[in-house]
């Protein structure tokens, strides 16, 4: 079997073991919340006509009420409420982000609002027989019971609240997540006002049809609950609500006595990188250390194990460390950290005994610096392609323009070249003056890198001649430019200080590439290129324009091939 292969066949058994309890609440609430949607596009109609309504509930209860889906549904239901519970309890203090705060007081709130409407329609089905169309409940929370829906307003309203907030949290860390907000966002505010106004409206419609004998009498009079029904209903309320609320106090009462017990079964002292010592009970996490304390620490996830920016690296022997869990190996291994039993994610990390460590990510680290990274671990060591471009004569250029002219060259220039690395499978890394560095290879193999690079020589060079042409009546002379290429193992990460953290690659590879750069000068042509990277690529040999150069600051001389035409 090869490599390939065996990674293929492995990577099913990883994603499984990724799998923890916050995945499994995750999964349980994309259900629910796509029931909700469903429910919510159904009220939307409404705003259409009450007929319509009724027509689409039909569809919505083919569905939701198959056997099937009905028990996948009140299952998802059961867990996600069920680990919202537990999660109540697990949570060892509050200092948390106010909308994480504001989703779990608002997940807390829903099974209160929730049974006056479970209660009222759902049940009636398995206990009277009766199922509940919108006649009957329209005319139930605008008539009969007229307090009811501005109850049921504040269900929907709370529940899709929860739901969205679940949602941003999960979907911010994803990479497309940055142009797909602002459609998000409209679809969050939409979605429950086109709701909550076509409910409004199919009501309206409904009392002025309640306002005749003949529609009274086939849809409304003698269906809804009797007396002795509804008595059994609203007490069947009263008893959730009262047992739910013992339930909540219950975990309260439970939170306290495991932190007398962690009280007495000792502490373990936590040593910050600025030598800060603090000491918290042993089964407390390292994040929930620094945020009881408030000392900063990175976690854009806000403890959930999704995005590792709480990564840390422990001082000393970490074979006293407890082993990870399988959720913390998951992600240290999809960042690729899992080789270095010394780096662990504070989040799950629950020192037994005294601990000293270092944070890898500054505390400032948010959401569009996770999107924007890569799978590495900060200080990895990989084989990577690196590419330098440089424009010719800006300084001479900048003499003779204004200030606003001259950026607006550079930037188009930069603009030109950035996108012809990004539409090869480079990224653009750094952008120094008139000159960008460029890395191939941060997601793929050595010989897949240096056909990218290749590939880009030839993209820069068709982009330049597309953005001389457009500037030809600006300009007295075409934008000219070096290039040079280089590949080898550097070190990758993050390096910066506070909010001016960059990732970037460093090393001897990446130095000869800038000196390559240079080159194009002396020899007078477009690419420099090292040889190494063109026989890896498949490039057949080319005696001609090889040549054996020489690399300030190296004793050896280096084999590079020239390109005297870029294009």
């Amino acid at each position: 079997m090869s490599t390939a292969d065996h990674i293929r066949t492995l990577a099913p058994l990883s994603l499984v073991r990724g799998i923890g309890i916050r995945q499994v609440r995750l999964t349980c609430g994309l259900v629910l919340f796509s029931y909700l949607l469903s429910h919510f596009a159904n009220h939307a109609l409404g705003n259409i006509s009450y007929a319509a309504m009724e027509d689409g509930l039909d569809y919505h209860m083919r569905f939701w009420r198959d056997p099937v889906v009905t028990a996948v549904f009140y299952t998802a239901a059961v867990v996600h409420w069920g680990l919202g519970l537990w999660a109540l309890y697990e949570r060892r203090q509050f200092r948390y982000p106010a909308p994480e705060i504001t989703q779990l007081v608002l997940g807390l709130s829903i099974p209160f609002l929730l049974v006056i409407h479970f209660v009222g329609n759902r049940l009636q089905a398995p206990l009277f027989g009766r199922n509940l169309y919108y006649a009957l409940a329209l005319i139930g929370y605008w008539v009969t019971r007229p307090y009811v829906h501005w109850v049921q307003f504040a269900l929907l309203i709370v529940a899709w609240t929860h739901g969205c907030i679940g949602l941003y949290f999960w979907l911010r860390l994803k990479r497309f997540f940055s142009w797909a907000a602002p459609y998000l966002l409209a679809a969050a505010v939409l979605i429950p006002t086109l709701a909550l106004l076509g409910l409004v409206q199919g009501a309206k419609e409904a009392i002025a049809l309640y306002a005749d004998p003949a529609w009274r009498a086939a849809n409304v009079t003698g269906r809804g609950a009797t007396p002795p029904q509804r008595e059994l209903l609203d007490s069947l309320i009263v008893y959730f609500a009262i047992g739910y609320a013992c339930a909540l106090a219950l975990i309260l009462a439970a939170r306290g006595g495991r932190l007398l017990w962690e009280r007495r079964h000792g502490t373990v002292g936590l040593t910050y990188p600025d030598g800060r010592v603090v000491r918290v009970p042993q089964g407390m996490s390292v994040l929930e250390a620094s945020l009881r304390y408030n000392i900063p620490h990175a976690s854009v996830c806000g403890g959930k194990a999704r995005c590792s920016t709480c990564r840390i690296r422990v001082r000393g022997d970490p074979r006293a460390l407890p082993k990870p869990s399988p959720r913390e190996a998951f992600v240290l291994e999809r960042v690729g950290a899992s080789t270095d039993p010394a780096i662990r994610l504070a989040c799950q990390l629950r020192p037994v005994s005294d601990l000293s460590f270092w944070l890898i990510f500054p505390p400032q680290m948010n959401a569009a610096g996770v999107r924007r990274s890569v799978k590495v671990n900060s200080g990895d060591e990989r084989y990577l392609v690196c590419m330098f471009i440089d424009m010719r004569r800006s300084t001479a250029m900048a003499e003779k323009r204004l200030p606003y002219d001259t950026m607006f060259v550079i930037n188009r220039f930069l603009g030109a070249v950035a996108a012809a690395v990004e539409e090869s499978g480079g990224r653009p890394n750094q952008f120094v003056g008139d000159g960008l560095l460029a890395l191939f290879g941060l997601d793929y193999d050595r010989k897949t890198a240096c056909e990218q690079a290749l590939a880009a020589v030839t993209r820069i060079a068709a982009n330049m001649a597309k953005l001389n042409q457009d500037l030809a009546n600006d300009l007295h002379e075409p934008i000219q430019y070096g290039i040079g290429i280089n590949g080898g193992e550097v070190i990758i990460g993050d390096v910066g200080y506070r909010d001016h953290m960059v990732f970037t690659a460093l090393g001897d590879a990446v130095n000869v590439a800038a000196r390559l750069q240079d080159l194009t000068k002396s020899y007078a042509c477009g690419a420099v290129v090292a040889e190494e990277v063109c026989r890896m690529s498949g490039l057949p040999p080319d005696v001609q324009s090889t040549r054996d150069a020489k690399v300030h600051g190296r004793d050896e001389s280096i084999t590079v091939r020239l390109l005297n035409n870029a294009r």
